[in-house]
């Protein structure tokens, strides 16, 4: 008789992952990780090498969001304290992102092991499922419970440490395969349907409504329902607003969809909140971007709805006037059988959306035209309107920082309404993490290679993690990178000079970076733009070397309104 094959643990680690139908794999390759790594290349899985585990992390988090499909991110123990930035950054999307750890040696656990570190406990706050594997022969039970627990309910990452003698050590290759479940090839989440003694009183509820808004939220896209909600909003004549700080789940050409239920960055939106009689927010939160449920936001003239597919979400949202514990889906199919309300409120909505951009690009022309401008310095907004100009249906968008995101935001919005169309947009989370816009930029040209990705990065984000470009060159992965380079941290400067008694900022400058320069000396495209006629053609230009590109462009720092609305008090100093 044949005796089975043993085979070591990071193998069985590897090929749990595989019959589960991983297909992005990111890693910093370490001692502690070869094991798995042989058992990826085995599996002919795709695996990139990345700069900084930083990096591994993030560009797992931005396939996993453009995908909706749970990634991996590997690394050794002292890369593990590396990767706690994608992790906040991970959990602050509910991102499915499977980090591994090749931890220390089990045997000498609490004795002061070789890079030993307490990986569970740091994780656990940041994932939904944080836990070591302390038998081998159930290696493939953990992944099969990790994978779960990150797709079902309010998915989100998960955590397992794989102890170094476990990951060297040899299994037979079938270790495990004889209890429950004896198939682990990935199946769909489980959903929640909603109780009909639920879901009648919440429908009846917007049956009498006269003027229902909708806002969606992560819970949306994760289930796969962002059809449905459009339909929903169109067929009613319901207007749709978006969660701030989540990648767009309607392009901004949709005839429902408003912009971002955020008063500051979307100004028609605080009118839609205070004039609506029932706002409808699904797979949302009320934390600080909604000012957690309360009014001025949500005014008491205001019955407000939440509909979340998890118990988790719905115990965020406690401040509802009415909960309802039901998949996105499922509630959308509910919606549908009312009847469509009166069209005049959806086309109040979209006059005042029109009003906001017409005035938006004439206060931008009266700003830029004044005396007190300084000559042709380019604004930030002005930046981002050129940029989404040149982007066609087909192409991805992506921005970092911190004034930079808030400029960048308002563009989509104006260009959007003017018939701009984009396949997709991405930025940092809910935290604000800098740094990620190359990881995600990366991760749409990556999952989308035939468009053309553009990032607009802060100069500040640019520095906290672009040397991830690096893997741009390494994987023969073109992106521009446009960094809006106003010489330091220009949403902190702005915030100190309205915080500080004597007017002025503090440690926030930068000295004048050769930004372009660097990407030319790494192999790419690189070209300095610093009046506003040379932005349009220096970007064909870029676009058409098909190398990772940069575009250095010289700006003025102009506080944006989300910005300037939260520190316009001296005792007034932070966003929330």
């Amino acid at each position: 008789m044949t005796e089975p094959r043993r085979i070591r643990g990071g193998n069985l680690l590897a090929r749990a992952l595989y019959e589960k139908g991983v297909e992005h794999v990111f890693t910093l390759a370490g001692g502690f990780c070869n094991p798995a790594l042989e058992g990826f290349m085995e599996c002919q899985m795709p695996v990139i090498n990345c700069p900084h585990e930083q990096v591994a992390g993030h560009l797992a988090d931005g396939h996993a969001r453009i995908t909706r499909k749970p990634t991996v991110c590997l690394v050794g123990p002292e890369g593990f304290a590396n990767a706690v930035p994608a992790m906040l950054e991970a959990w602050g999307e509910r991102s499915p992102v499977i980090f591994v750890t090749g931890s220390s040696t089990l045997k000498r656990q609490g004795a002061g092991g070789f890079k030993e570190i307490d990986d569970v406990a740091i994780a656990a706050p940041l994932t939904k499922y944080s836990i070591q594997i302390t038998d081998g022969e159930r290696i493939g039970e953990f992944v099969d419970r990790a994978w779960k627990i990150a797709t079902s309910g309010y998915p989100g990452p998960v955590h397992l440490s794989l102890p170094v003698d476990i990951m060297f050590s040899s299994f037979d290759e079938d270790a495990g395969r004889d209890e429950r479940p004896f198939q682990r090839r990935e199946t769909p989440p489980p959903r929640a349907w909603p109780d009909p003694r639920d879901l009648e009183p919440v429908l009846d509820l917007i049956r009498q409504a006269k003027r229902p808004m909708l806002i969606g939220g992560h819970g949306v896209w994760w289930s796969g329902n962002e059809g449905a909600l459009e339909q929903v909003g169109q067929k009613l004549n319901i207007p749709i607003f978006n969660v701030p700080y989540h990648q767009k789940l309607l392009g901004e050409d949709s005839p429902a969809y408003m912009g971002l239920a955020d008063v500051h960055q979307y100004p028609p939106s605080k009118y839609a909140l205070q004039t609506c009689d029932v706002c409808i927010m699904v797979g949302g939160r009320l934390d600080n971007q909604m000012n957690f449920g309360n009014p001025p936001l949500f005014p008491e003239s205001c019955t407000l709805v939440c509909v979340n597919g998890s118990h988790e979400e719905l115990d965020h949202n406690r401040a509802a006037d009415f909960v309802l514990l039901s998949d996105p889906g499922a509630f959308f199919d509910a919606m549908s059988t009312l009847n469509p309300f009166d069209s005049a409120w959806m086309e109040d909505n979209r006059r005042k959306r029109g009003e906001w951009v017409e005035r938006s690009l004439v206060d931008l022309k009266a700003e830029t035209a004044s005396p007190d401008w300084g000559g042709d310095q380019i604004h930030p907004l002005e930046l981002a309107l050129d940029v989404n100009a040149a982007m066609g249906a087909k192409d991805w968008l992506v921005f970092d920082g911190g004034n930079t995101h808030f400029w960048s935001e308002i563009a989509v919005n104006i260009a959007g309404w003017q018939g701009t169309q984009l396949a997709g947009v991405m930025h940092p989370g809910s935290y604000s993490l800098l740094g990620v816009g190359v990881s995600f930029a990366l991760s749409a040209k990556n999952t989308h290679p035939e468009s053309t990705v553009v990032l607009i990065s802060g100069d500040g984000a640019f520095l906290s993690g672009g040397l991830s470009i690096e893997t741009a060159f390494q994987e023969n992965t073109p992106i521009v990178v446009i960094v809006d380079n106003n010489g330091g941290l220009d949403c902190i400067s702005q915030q100190q000079e309205r915080l500080f008694e004597n007017g002025t900022h503090f440690a926030t400058d930068f000295r004048d970076i050769p930004f372009h320069s660097l990407f030319e000396g790494m192999g790419g495209f690189g070209e300095l733009v610093e009046t506003r006629d040379q932005l349009g053609p220096a970007l064909e230009r870029a676009i058409a070397s098909g190398k990772p590109a940069c575009l250095n462009v010289k700006t003025k720092g102009v506080i944006s309104p989300i910005v300037l609305a939260t520190t316009s008090k001296r005792d007034k100093a932070s966003i929330e």
